[in-house]
């Protein structure tokens, strides 16, 4: 990009983000009809404001000034503005002090300088603004930022020390010097994450601990929806002021009504409009004065219905957005805070749920009355409940970072239809996962897409990555609500288990059986036999059998099965099942014919899920022991392996995309020097054309010696690979050979080698997808990958746990230790290989596609062979270098 000619304007710089207490800003880069915004932003900023920024007193700027604001280039100028209610409250520059010419990244550095308006400090809008310059800075190649500030300014300053980055600073002439690399790094991420955590976990709070409430929409109708969400709230006793919009009547509920919004007395934290959907924007525009921080939209006629209600959803969330409010739905079910001190049930339900520690979330408006009839009937309390509609702007990553600080909430259950932003889920849902259990349920697996209402990315990733990341993030996956509910009975009552070691104890030898069988059918253990008593025993000898289970020390969990006789007291068999398993430490399930909850009201034990049928009780408490096991795993650092040039990396590939914008495949030197920048080398090898030119080729190599297809991906019989070649002769021999069976348009370029030493061939991919970002494969190569499928995939970052994992997870993977009476193989550099390409997927978007095929794994390393890649503009990243909400289509 040239430096002299001023780039389009950045669109993909513009972001909602959500602020430090919770409210919403939106980022953009500056633009030439901004003059009079700034000139009003700068008139009511204060005089030690004014002086910390520019040094000296400016009561106005000047028309020469104002120009050189609002007119830069996007690139070594760059300005950025952060707005609330279309008005300018954050300022944020950089500027270019390198050299002309100076086109290495290392070389360009750039001062950067911020102004926040004094009436919103304290908002975090100077550390928004730093990451979203720093972001762009990196965009257009800029490695490193200064800036000169005064000692006074401590503000300033704290947001330079507080970003995470590694700060240089030292006073020269009464003004202190900062300077720093922008390149994130693991702190500068972390810090990151922990401002968006805490921002928008505030921004949830202020919709399920809302203090007042307008219903707008609320009709006489007792079966419209308006009606409905009224009755809820007042009937659920919501500790706060409720107000009633409703242009045709006096009164509604025996609540007083309101015309519009306007004659609302403020100030509201919470809207639930009910209108129909052409009337929504209008509504929200009114709750802007209101001061109102959240609407919740049950109304339908949007995103669902075609075009025009897309644009009307949109235009929904850019209103809220612009104004700081965030939206649940459209086509949402409502919102549910069981909290005594709140008691919202801001929803169509007709009761308030018990209150309890399961946190639950559904996509789905329709399932939402499932959702809450089941956890109901299995006297599964809640804490909260929330459903996103067609999650416009709140979704669950939203509410799953609010449930990570609620104190209510124990135990969180996701119903998902479709995922906006899979790596921001999977980095939030990893962190949930080792606090509280979370359980989801993820439909859409079938080619039936995406529901109608929902806006999500194409993605050409396969359903085994969605698994794969949910595994990697520790979250319990089941196929329906059915099973969601069935692992939540016991992760609400019961302690993890310890280990996978489970006891067998029951009146049915078939049942016992049954159970039995499941376990091992789950990977479980089953210690000993079965143990059953007489079909007809009573509640002493059910319990005696039950005491020389729990008395064991090799026991972890134990699956209880028993049908009640006619002359069997159920209630004592429930009473001693109950007594052994509270306090004991061992995870304890039941299959009783009856009750869904053995002992939900018996003083102060703990219940024990039961269910109807044995396999139910074991799969999920094979769920279970699964999640206990990855909570007790270390996670691993994040891997960060040594060697690796990232500025080399990406100073390759944008070269290559200034040379060909629509992107390319890499040449092989291309992708050895890509490869090398991250530390992996590719097996040395030579270009040829004729016999002579391969047998010098070969000299130089050593031999045995391999031939293959420059380019070509042939399987071993087809012609495209010779190998095992011994001499000069036999080499000339496959030349002539190869290029005759290859044909004219394919025996172009040939490549020789030095055979590796006898091992194992794996093959390593990386694709960027839009949706996911990259996504890192793995697997053994041939008929494991050709006809099984036998693949692994993880989504970088990556930890050192995740790469052991990725290599362990195909089930071709005992070859690499010596399955069969194979040689063990160096495990140890595959992982290494595995860890600095997943470094490489993540650092640059711009690699469409690299495949490193084979990897040959031996007992003395590892050698990639060959390597392909491709270079490509890359897609904007939901879950990048800086916070921003999930960006409208």
């Amino acid at each position: 990009m040239s430096e002299a000619v001023v780039a389009a304007y950045p669109s993909h710089w513009e972001a909602d983000v959500v602020l430090r207490d919770g409210g919403v800003a939106h980022v953009r880069p500056v633009r030439p009809d901004d003059a009079p915004r700034i000139e009003r932003f700068h008139a009511a900023q204060s005089p030690e404001s004014i002086y910390f920024r520019f040094f000296a007193p400016m009561p106005r700027i000047s028309a020469a000034d104002m120009r050189r604001f609002v007119h830069v280039d996007h690139v070594r100028r760059v300005a950025l503005v952060a707005t609330v209610r279309d008005e300018i409250v954050g300022i944020g520059r950089y500027e270019g002090t390198w050299r002309a010419g100076a086109a290495a990244a290392r070389d360009r550095t750039a001062e950067v300088a911020f102004n926040i308006a004094d009436a919103h400090r304290g908002r975090g809008i100077g550390s928004v603004l730093l990451e979203h310059l720093a972001a762009a800075a990196l965009e257009n190649g800029v490695s490193r930022f200064t800036a000169d500030v005064l000692p006074t300014n401590q503000r300033m300053l704290g947001v330079f020390r507080e970003a995470g980055y590694e700060v240089a600073h030292h006073l020269d002439d009464g003004i202190i010097e900062v300077g720093f690399d922008i390149d994130p790094t693991e702190r500068s991420i972390a810090v990151m994450a922990a401002r968006e955590h805490r921002a928008e976990s505030l921004s949830m709070q202020a919709l399920l601990n809302a203090r007042s409430v307008v219903v707008v929409g609320a009709s006489r109708d007792a079966s419209s929806f308006g009606a409905r969400m009224l009755h809820a709230v007042t009937q659920g006793r919501f500790a706060g002021p409720v107000h009633v919009v409703n242009r045709e009547a006096l009164e509604v509920g025996g609540a007083p009504s309101y015309a519009s919004v306007d004659e609302v007395p403020g100030p509201v934290d919470l809207a639930l409009v009910a209108v129909p959907a052409a009337s929504v924007p209008e509504v929200l525009g009114q709750c802007i004065d209101l001061g109102v921080k959240g609407a919740v939209i049950v109304s339908s006629g949007f995103a669902e219905v075609g075009p025009e209600g897309v644009a009307l959803q949109h235009e929904v969330v850019r209103i809220a957005r612009a104004n700081g409010i965030r939206v649940i739905g459209p086509n949402s079910f409502g919102i549910i805070n069981t909290d005594p001190m709140v008691s919202l049930n801001a929803s169509v339900a007709p009761a308030m749920p018990s209150a309890g520690h399961l946190a639950l979330f559904s996509q789905s408006g329709g399932l939402g009355v499932a959702v809450l009839s089941s956890a109901e009937r299995r006297g599964l309390g809640l804490s909260s409940f929330l459903s996103a509609g067609n999650r416009a702007d709140v979704s669950g990553n939203d509410a799953m970072q609010y449930w990570l600080d609620d104190p209510r909430t124990s135990v969180v259950g996701l119903y998902l239809e479709s995922v906006g932003n899979p790596r921001k889920f999977s980095r939030i849902a990893r962190r949930l996962a080792r606090v509280k259990p979370t359980i989801v349920v993820k439909s859409g697996v079938s080619a039936f897409g995406v529901p109608p209402g929902h806006e999500v990315r194409e993605s050409a990733a396969p359903p085994e990555a969605f698994d794969a990341m949910l595994r990697q993030a520790g979250v319990i996956r089941t196929e329906n609500l059915h099973q969601l509910f069935d692992v939540a009975q016991i992760v609400l009552h019961q302690p993890l288990p310890a280990g996978d070691r489970v006891a067998v104890v029951g009146n049915s030898p078939a049942l016992s059986a049954l159970a039995a069988d499941a376990c091992a059918s789950w990977g479980l253990t089953v210690v000993g036999e079965p143990l059953s008593v007489r079909s007809e025993a009573d509640a002493a000898e059910f319990d005696a059998a039950l005491k020389q289970v729990y008395d064991r020390d090799d026991v972890d969990a134990v699956v209880a099965s028993f049908i009640p006789p006619l002359q069997a007291d159920t209630d004592q068999v429930q009473l001693a099942l109950q007594e052994r398993a509270d306090g004991s430490g061992r995870t304890t399930v039941a299959c009783f014919i009856g009750p869904r909850l053995v002992g939900s009201a018996t003083g102060d034990l703990a219940p024990v899920p039961a269910y109807p049928l044995p396999e139910d009780a074991v799969r999920a408490l094979a769920s279970v022991v699964r999640y206990a096991q990855w909570r007790r795993r270390e996670t691993g650092p994040p891997v960060d392996p040594a060697g690796v040039d990232t500025r080399a990396a990406r100073a390759l590939v944008d070269s290559v995309l200034a040379g060909a914008p629509a992107g390319r495949d890499l040449t092989r030197a291309e992708v050895t020097s890509l490869l090398g920048a991250y530390g992996v080398d590719l097996w040395d090898s030579r270009e040829v054309r004729d016999p002579a030119a391969a047998a010098a080729a070969a000299a130089e190599l050593g031999y045995p010696a391999v031939l293959k297809a420059a380019g070509l991906r042939h399987r071993l019989d087809t012609g495209g690979i010779r190998m095992n070649i011994d001499d000069e002769d036999e080499l000339r021999a496959d030349v002539q050979g190869m290029q005759a069976e290859l044909g004219a348009d394919d025996a172009g370029m040939l490549l020789v080698q030095r055979q590796a030493p006898r091992g194992v061939s794996t093959v390593l991919t990386t694709t960027e997808d839009p949706l996911f970002g990259p996504i890192v494969s793995f697997g053994l190569a041939g008929d494991a990958i050709d006809l099984l499928g036998d693949v692994a995939h993880r989504i970088p970052p990556l930890t050192t746990t995740d790469v052991h994992d990725l290599v362990r997870g195909v089930k071709a993977a005992p070859r690499l230790f010596g399955h069969g009476g194979r040689v063990a193989v160096d495990v140890g550099a595959l992982e290494d290989v595995v860890a600095r390409v997943s470094r490489l997927a993540e650092d640059l978007p711009q690699v469409a596609r690299l495949r490193l095929q084979p990897v040959h794994v031996h007992p003395g390393g590892v050698a990639v062979l060959d390597a392909t890649a491709r270079v490509a503009p890359p897609p904007t990243r939901a879950d990048g270098v800086r916070r921003a909400l999930l960006a409208l289509p």
